[in-house]
């Protein structure tokens, strides 16, 4: 509601209201809650399409370019596809074994075909927006984060084996993760009675060291793609990766912003701290590649962007704008170091760096949110006077780094240990890896009988 629609609309209000000056002033606040609500609700509409839009086109097109040719459908059609299936997935079942209050690893069946989801908010979540809007918001996160794996196993999977893996990935890992973090009662939720205070703005934990770790333990399973390390496997279109990385950038406002589920203050502080974190790490990631080698690519440009995205959303509504830059510009070295040295030491072939970007940027990101989180940008951890609680070791909480910690750990483990159950179920019912010779044809024929480009048309 803009300035002038909500002068008009109190204006009426008070022409219309009691003499009772107590009456004017409860017409007057419900008139503002009212805009409050609608201002709110528009902002948390936004950031749903510009999470969608992270999947569809942004990684569907930065993963699409950076595999041969004869994949790129293949690969786009990993993000597309988890449009549709992780929908269905949450509205029947998802967001409430996240959402629902359960015990403190999963969440029940309260929600269950959002049952009882509607226009009327859940003041445990989200005070001023439908319960609606909340349950979509959160779902465009359960969207990605499977997709964020297929860039450890692009090129080599079957088509039918990534749909079983990630049904049983979303049901094992992420939906407990989900409830453990954000859900009321969820053992990590520093906010909602959980038993350890971890903080995770917007999933460093639920969305990028899950998915992350899985990436790396499915890559290790399915083992290298036919030729690697002995033929040029470089990307076949690196326009394509950069117009999908500048989307991310773009969708990821939505991503942390949309996080503060509101239009406030902090949702600002959180966007601000989203761009300066990308920003510091793709200078980070091309000063290390120009020492190393010589010359700044765009690849790594790109690629340290997209690595400054993640490491700064644990921290996106806990950090200023100074310590954005800072943990931005580590993560660009970091993961620059996790994908060109350790991949290349270890051999496993992650084909997208899904590990190397979000395994180890979202490690890093959640435990230097222990540092730097300050409840100079976010009070709402009080004590019972009311007084807001020190977040970080820069409030004085060195402890904090140690719940941030355990919180890593238990994504790591939770993460590997179903992906790896996950990967054994489906290689099991129909086989996870494509024949050599699908392989070598591409999985754009082999897989879908189409191919990316008509060069003959």
């Amino acid at each position: 509601m803009g300035v002038s629609a909500l002068a008009l609309s109190t204006g009426l209000v008070l022409a219309q209201a009691p003499a009772s000056v107590d009456q004017k002033l409860e017409a007057l606040d419900a008139a503002v809650k009212s805009a409050q609500t609608s201002g709110d609700n528009a902002w948390m509409l936004v950031s749903c399409a510009l999470v969608l839009l992270m999947t569809g086109p942004g990684l569907a097109l930065f993963y699409g370019g950076l595999v041969r040719s004869k994949n790129v459908l293949g690969t786009m059609m990993h993000s597309f596809i988890l449009m549709a299936l992780a929908t269905v997935l949450w509205a029947v079942v998802g967001y409430s074994l996240a959402f629902s209050e359960g015990n403190a690893f999963v969440g029940g069946f309260k929600y269950i075909f959002l049952h009882g989801v509607g226009v009327d908010p859940n003041p445990d979540y989200a005070a001023t927006i439908p319960q609606l809007t909340f349950m979509a918001f959160q779902l465009m996160f359960a969207i990605i984060t499977p997709a964020l794996i297929s860039g450890a196993y692009a090129e080599r999977i079957k088509f039918s084996a990534m749909l079983v893996y990630t049904t049983l990935w979303l049901l094992i890992v992420y939906f407990p993760m989900a409830h453990m973090v954000w859900g009321k009662g969820g053992l990590l939720n520093a906010f909602l009675g959980g038993k350890i205070p971890c903080f995770d703005f917007a999933g460093g934990t639920v969305v990028h060291i899950t998915s992350g770790i899985s990436a790396l333990v499915a890559a290790i399973y399915l083992k290298p793609r036919q030729g690697y390390q002995v033929e040029p496997m470089r990307p076949h279109s690196l326009v394509l990766s950069f117009i999908g990385a500048c989307l991310l950038w773009f969708g990821w406002f939505g991503f942390n912003a949309g996080s503060a589920l509101g239009a406030g203050g902090l949702a600002t502080s959180a966007f601000v701290a989203t761009h300066f974190g990308a920003a510091a790490a793709a200078i980070g990631w091309l000063l290390a590649e120009w020492f190393r080698s010589g010359k700044p690519s765009v690849l790594g440009g790109i690629s340290g962007c997209v690595a400054g995205l993640v490491a700064i959303t644990p921290a996106s509504g806990f950090v200023d704008p100074m310590s954005a830059l800072i943990i931005g510009f580590i993560a660009g070295v970091f993961c620059y170091f996790m994908v060109v040295v350790v991949k290349n030491k270890f051999g496993y072939d992650d084909s997208l760096d899904a590990f190397g970007v979000h395994g180890a940027g979202g490690t890093l990101g959640a435990l230097l949110t222990g540092v730097f989180a300050t409840n100079a940008v976010n009070n709402a951890l009080k004590d019972p006077s009311g007084k807001a609680l020190p977040l970080g070791l820069v409030d004085g909480n060195g402890g904090q780094i140690v719940n941030q910690a355990i919180g890593v750990a238990i994504a790591l483990v939770l993460g590997a240990v179903g992906s790896f159950i996950c990967l054994k179920v489906a290689d099991l019912t129909c086989g996870l890896r494509a024949t050599a010779d699908q392989e070598v044809e591409g999985l754009d024929l082999s897989m879908h009988g189409e191919e990316g480009y008509n060069l003959e048309a």
